[in-house]
């Protein structure tokens, strides 16, 4: 894909951008698609998910944990040891996971909409079709994470550029190249 870029870029710029804003394009289109269908289909949710909407949980230690399909909107997991734990398909709106430890996991198709993530430790998460609009995160380690096909606000994406380093150790995928950086 790099490789791609970089022969459009080179020789027809124009062609390259477009390219590119038509990839975003489809992706946002096909996550908005998905987030109206799973929001029509929620009463057919795992009876197994928690709510755990508003509740303090700092400092808890749940890594290596499956929690996928929970609900912590507005939930207080400041400093929480979440690395290596499932939170694939986790509703985490406006939740505060300052200086949390996300190390290795599993964000696949989670909702971060307005969640705190300064000074997180995301190296090596895997974010992979995630609903990030609207995020903090500043002073985050990004270290390795894979953003493929995470819906982020162009400011964001930007910031996390200026960040991005390494190849997550699961997917294979270099961060930089999953936020489409230059």
């Amino acid at each position: 894909m790099a490789k791609i870029q970089s022969i459009l870029s080179n020789r027809w710029p124009a062609a390259a951008q477009f390219i590119k804003a038509a990839a975003r394009s489809i992706v946002v289109s096909t996550l908005i698609a998905l987030l109206v269908i799973s929001t029509v289909l929620g009463s057919s949710q795992s009876a197994s998910a928690t709510n755990f909407d508003r509740k303090n949980l700092r400092q808890q230690d749940f890594s290596g944990q499956d929690l996928s399909d929970n609900d912590y909107t507005r939930a207080d997991l400041t400093e929480a040891n979440l690395s290596h734990t499932n939170l694939e398909l986790v509703r985490l709106f406006t939740t505060r996971l300052t200086r949390a430890n996300l190390e290795g996991a599993n964000l696949k198709g989670a909702t971060l909409d307005g969640a705190s993530l300064v000074g997180a430790n995301l190296k090596d998460a895997n974010l992979e079709g995630a609903y990030a609009i609207n995020i903090d995160f500043r002073g985050a380690n990004i270290e390795g994470a894979d953003f493929t096909d995470v819906l982020l606000d162009p400011k964001d994406n930007e910031k996390l550029c200026e960040m991005a380093s390494g190849t997550n150790s699961v997917t294979g995928r270099e961060t930089r190249e999953t936020l489409y950086c230059p």
